[in-house]
Order: structure tokens, then C-alpha cells, then sequence
């Protein structure tokens, strides 16, 4: 079997421990090094910059693989998001129960832009969704016609406000960041932070407190398992 972490210096249990903090904190490169630093570890920024572009999408992937079946009822949404001066609209789908199911970075809203949004989200779900709720673009019902004939679709802005509410952590790393560089940018980061975040952060205001720690704790023991490392003390 290859192992994805020879060659490096590091051992894989630092390598994933600063891709998890970039990931599931709004931290910077920068930051992850001096709290490396202080742990008596001396790794630089740029080093950690190198890991999360190798590492995190990997990561991301085999979370969206150990992840249940995503629900029947999909929120989608679009934001802009404005790039070197340039607007370019992020859409997003999320289910009911909060589940992040993708994202695209486009820089249209027409019904071709909404077209291929929905052959994205319909490829690794394997089923076409019960319900769709959007806002009144009317983009999406164009589209829908084409490729969702037979779900149904309801519009209307304050329905939608799970998958709007679910646009805020990206514009909190969006400022944390100085704003994304190029479309290119932004869709690889947001590719692999929409799941390693939501992966470490289950909704911890609709569980007790014993509930909330036992499944931190099998979320930690997943990524300890799916990344082949163990936690620093």
C-alpha cells in the first residue's frame, strides 16, 4: 500500500493535526505555526500551506464516504462572493438536517449554471432529492424542468434560510483569508473545508452534553482512522 506520507519530514500525526486546525478553525497558516512553536514543534507556515494542499482534499473525500445518506429535502442557495474585482456566485446545497452535500464556485446564476450544479449534486447522492427549496431565482425552476422534473420545488426566501445560514463560516474564512485569490482557489479550499468542518462540528446546540462529547469523540476516533495518525498530548 503507498503510504501518501513518505518523503516528508513530518510524521503524519503533525501533518493532519495542522490540517485539522486550518480546516475546523478560522486560523491562518501563520497562527498554526506559532501554536506549533509553542508545542515545541518548529514547522513553517509555508510547510503547513503545502500539507493542506496535498493532504485535505483527501481527507475531505473519505469523510463524504463514511458520511449516512444525505436526506430527501434540499436547500440550495447562491451567494456572491467577489474575487480581484470580479463577481463569481458560490452555490450551495444543504439537507435537512444540515449536511453540507456540495458546493460550486460559477460565475453565472443563469439556468446552465443551475443545470450543472444539479448534475454535480445528483452524481454522488445516486438519487434525485423528494424536495427542493431555493429562493425565486428563477433559474432554478428552468432547470429543474430539464433535469429534476418530478421533485418537487418550492420557492421562497424565508424556506431557505438553512442553506443561507450555512453560507456564514465561509464568509467568516473568506475575511480570515483577505479574501480568496482565483475561482480555482476557493473552490479547492471550500471543497475540502465544507466537510472536514461540518465533520467537527455536529450541531451541538440539538445535543445534551454527554451526547455532544461522545460524538466528538467518535469523530476524532474516524479521523484518527481515516488519516492514519494519532493525537499529539
Amino acid at each position: 500500500m503507498n503510504n501518501p506520507y513518505r518523503g516528508h519530514r513530518f510524521p503524519a500525526d503533525i501533518i493532519s493535526y495542522c490540517v485539522w486546525l486550518y480546516y475546523t478553525f478560522p486560523l491562518s497558516f501563520r497562527d498554526i505555526e506559532k501554536m506549533m512553536l509553542y508545542r515545541g514543534i518548529t514547522v513553517t507556515y509555508e510547510a503547513i500551506r503545502s500539507w493542506c494542499h496535498k493532504f485535505a482534499q483527501s481527507y475531505a473525500n473519505q469523510i463524504r464516504k463514511q458520511r449516512p445518506k444525505p436526506g430527501d429535502k434540499w436547500h440550495l442557495d447562491e451567494v456572491v462572493i467577489k474575487i480581484k474585482g470580479e463577481q463569481f456566485y458560490l452555490w450551495r446545497a444543504v439537507d435537512q438536517h444540515g449536511v453540507v452535500l456540495d458546493i460550486l464556485m460559477q460565475r453565472c446564476r443563469n439556468k446552465a449554471a443551475a443545470k450543472k450544479f444539479f448534475r454535480k449534486l445528483l452524481k454522488p447522492a445516486g438519487f434525485a432529492p423528494r424536495v427542493i427549496i431555493t429562493d425565486k431565482l428563477k433559474s432554478y425552476g428552468a432547470a429543474k424542468k430539464d433535469i429534476l422534473r418530478n421533485v418537487e420545488h418550492r420557492q421562497h426566501k424565508g424556506l431557505n434560510n438553512r442553506a443561507e445560514n450555512s453560507h456564514r463560516q465561509t464568509r467568516v474564512r473568506e475575511r480570515r483569508m483577505g479574501r480568496f485569490k482565483s475561482v480555482g482557489q476557493a473552490q479547492r479550499f471550500l471543497s475540502a473545508f465544507e466537510p472536514i468542518r461540518g465533520h467537527f462540528h455536529p450541531h451541538q446546540h440539538k445535543q445534551t452534553a454527554s451526547e455532544y462529547r461522545k460524538t466528538m469523540r467518535q469523530r476524532m476516533e474516524s479521523w484518527r482512522s481515516l488519516t492514519e495518525t494519532y493525537v499529539i498530548a
